[in-house]
């Protein structure tokens, strides 16, 4: 048991020195933080093209008056 439990001390440790590798738990946290912000990236990109509409447009009126 003690050597098993070394052998896979190694190999987890010579898998974390090797790089970044995701692992399932990394990628389902995530896609559960993305989740949101695609869900939510249409709706503020539309309310800010209305908000610069809408500066344009009343600079544009207050110049014409």
């Amino acid at each position: 048991m003690k050597k098993w439990r070394k052998k896979m001390k190694e190999k987890r440790t010579r898998r974390r020195s090797q790089g970044e590798h995701f692992s399932l738990v990394d990628f389902l946290l995530e896609i559960l933080i993305w989740i949101p912000e695609i869900l939510i990236f249409p709706f503020r990109l539309v309310f800010w093209l209305f908000r610069g509409l809408g500066k344009l447009i009343g600079g544009i009126w207050d110049f014409i008056n």
